[in-house]
Parts: structure tokens; sequence; C-alpha cells
């Protein structure tokens, strides 16, 4: 008798156990599914990149007109921008990632340092730089130039200011 309720109760577990699986793996299916269909609505490279064009074009104007704050404030969320594409592209985005880290330091440090002259021969050589990356990348077809006008023309581009002005 104790052994009918022994494998009773033991297969009652299994049971248990097998349903509390099939539910299990049917929730981590379900979390997957939310994942995939969030990575999906993320941006991929192109709308972040339209972004970091902007930005990039701003900050050429802001410093020119020696609103630092601006400049510096335009390259931190050129940046950040791009964030979205270390999930939906990752090997593109360690590219960026060494871009942004390593050719554009440069602009950055002059950023910081108020710079004009050293600013703009280093914005120039991102230029040239991001061009040619383009071409390796398979994307010859765009080709960056300084623009003749801010890409948003509604910020004043002329406030003095300090890149240590940018709120953390």
């Amino acid at each position: 008798m104790k052994n009918i309720r022994a494998i009773a109760l033991l297969a009652a577990g299994g049971l248990l156990l097998g349903a509390t699986t099939a539910v299990y793996a049917q929730e981590v299916k379900d979390v997957q599914k939310q994942i995939d269909e969030l990575r999906s609505a993320l941006p991929k490279f192109a709308i972040p990149m339209r972004e970091v064009g902007d930005r990039f074009q701003n900050i050429y104007f802001a410093a020119k007109g020696g609103n630092w704050a601006l400049a510096a404030y335009m390259a931190k969320y050129m940046n950040g921008s791009m964030t979205p594409a270390s999930v939906t592209k990752p090997a593109e985005y360690k590219v960026w990632k060494s871009f942004y880290d390593e050719t554009f330091a440069p602009v950055n440090k002059t950023i910081q340092a108020k710079d004009w002259k050293a600013f703009d021969t280093a914005y120039n050589a991102v230029i040239n730089n991001c061009n040619a990356c383009h071409e390796g990348m398979g994307y010859g077809f765009i080709k960056v130039v300084k623009l003749k006008a801010p890409a948003d023309s509604g910020i004043n581009y002329a406030i003095k200011s300090e890149p240590g002005d940018v709120p953390k």
C-alpha cells in the first residue's frame, strides 16, 4: 500500500513538474517574443545616423559662434543617439563606438579647450574619416559635406558659453 502511494505521489509530482516545465517554457517563449518585438521596433543604424549627421553639422556652427556648451551638448547627444544600434546592429555599433572614442576624440578635446583653430582642423579631419568609413562599409554614396548653415536653424549658435555648462 505504501508503495502504491509513493508511486502515485511520484507520478503526480512528475505530472506537476512536467506541467510546470511546460508553462515555464511557454513563458520563456513569450518573453523572448516580446524581446524580439521590442528589438524590431528600435531604430537600426540609418535613423540614429541621421541624427548624428544633424548634430555633427550643428557642432560646427556652435563652436564657430563660441557656444561651446552647445557644441559639447551636440557631441554628447550625437554619441547617445547611436545607443539603439548597440542592440539592433552590434557589429556596426562597435565601428561607431571606435569612431567616436578615437577618431572624434580630437573634436571633443578642442571643444573642451575652446580652441577654434584646432577645432576646425579636427572637424575637417572627421569629415574625411566619415567619408572613408562610409566608402569602406559600402556606403560611398553617402558623402558628408560641411553645410553652409546649421541643420537646425531654430537655435542661437552665437550665445557665448563654456563647455562645462552642459548639465550632467
